[in-house]
């Protein structure tokens, strides 16, 4: 790994080292501290970047970064009694208060205690829609889980369904596994744990969305130990529009045809589908699609902050 990642900070005069990029995001560890896996605690920086059909594309979304950013934390917050990574983004010596966040980055990171990752991503899906419309049609399953016959494109499922995937090695695609795949993975009571724990969040969720007028369609959590007392805890980024799905909740009671769309980057992979045939590089976006998609996060942000 380059000193930097793609768009990555140098944040060497803070203190911090960067250790490792995503397309969307960068981790930066403390200087000195030799390699991720012997951090105590990250700082996770969440780019303006934006990828779609697993590209980084130009130009970036001007403020994703800082708009997500707030969202995963707003949502820690009122996700009070579920155990989370964040930990104190500042420290007292004496009577002065040092901020722990480089100015370089305020607004879009996040100071997070370093876990033991499970290598599941808990997929909860509320409403049939995307990928799981796709199959249920073939097979009136989802990842294998039966569902009434006679659903439609975008409705509501008679209950929220538990659809975990594999998180593939770098480079690779995750891939969908059965509950019984989960338990090989982590054992029973870990499978069993992630899997209620999903739910119930999701269900937390969709109530305080919903209260807004904003359907939660769909979502995946992530989780780890923790290093010191063992516990489940909830970690990455939660319930974002790069992470979930969500839908103005007035427009899907019309029924009319953009009663699905939703609040995140769909307008870039719709305005790609109609003018990339998938090979070689991907156009740069037109400003119009960035300004669109820009204002779709603010506005889902408006509409459950207040903000």
């Amino acid at each position: 790994m380059s000193a930097t990642g793609p768009g990555a900070a140098d944040l060497t005069a803070d203190g911090w080292t960067h250790a490792y990029s995503g397309k969307v995001r960068d981790l930066y560890i403390e200087s000195g501290v030799p390699d991720l896996a012997s951090a105590r605690r990250v700082l996770m920086v969440a780019s303006d970047r934006v990828s779609a059909f697993d590209h980084v594309l130009e130009p970036g979304i001007p403020g994703k970064g800082e708009l997500l950013t707030t969202l995963s934390l707003w949502w820690f917050d009122q996700l009070t009694g579920v155990p989370n990574h964040l930990i104190a983004d500042h420290e007292l010596h004496g009577d002065t208060v040092t901020d722990l966040i480089p100015d370089a980055v305020a607004g879009r990171a996040m100071l997070a205690r370093t876990l033991d990752m499970f290598p599941v991503e808990c997929v909860v899906r509320g409403y049939l829609v995307g990928s799981g419309w796709l199959e249920y049609q073939q097979s009136q399953s989802v990842c294998g889980i039966a569902l009434p016959a006679g659903l439609g494109n975008g409705d509501r499922l008679p209950e929220p369904i538990y659809t975990p995937a594999w998180k593939a090695p770098m480079g690779e695609h995750d891939e969908n596994i059965s509950f019984e795949r989960t338990v090989e993975l982590v054992g029973e009571d870990v499978a069993a744990s992630l899997r209620d724990l999903s739910l119930e969040t999701f269900a937390r969720a969709s109530a305080i969305a919903e209260a807004r007028g904003v359907i939660l369609a769909d979502t995946k959590f992530e989780f780890g130990r923790n290093r010191d007392n063992g516990v489940i805890t909830l970690a990455d980024e939660v319930l974002t529009s790069d992470s979930s799905r969500y839908w103005d909740a007035e427009l899907y009671a019309a029924g009319g045809p953009d009663r699905l769309a939703s609040f995140d980057k769909q307008i870039v992979r719709n305005w790609l589908s109609a003018h990339w045939d998938m090979t070689g590089t991907p156009p740069e976006l037109p400003s119009d699609i960035v300004q669109q998609t820009a204002a779709r996060y603010r506005e889902l942000i408006e509409r459950l902050t207040g903000r």
